[in-house]
């Protein structure tokens, strides 16, 4: 490799643009496992496609509600 890429190579690692990309790919992870979990909990109790998705918007709420009332 040229002494240029080299630099290129330092100054990606360097930056900081990898921890954001890892911290948002996470943030999405948590998101999407809130809105599974949400919506598998609410129609299991309720039988209902609705409640299953509006409980899905609320995600992480509704589990952590869920998860203290019962």
């Amino acid at each position: 490799m040229s002494e240029h890429q080299d630099e290129n190579i330092a100054k990606i690692t360097n930056s900081g643009e990898g921890k954001n990309k890892n911290a948002n790919e996470y943030l999405t992870a948590a998101g999407a496992l809130g809105i599974s979990l949400a919506t598998v909990i609410s129609y299991t109790n309720w039988h209902s496609i609705l409640w299953a998705i509006f409980h899905g918007v609320l995600n992480w709420i509704y589990v952590i509600y869920y998860a203290i009332r019962y």
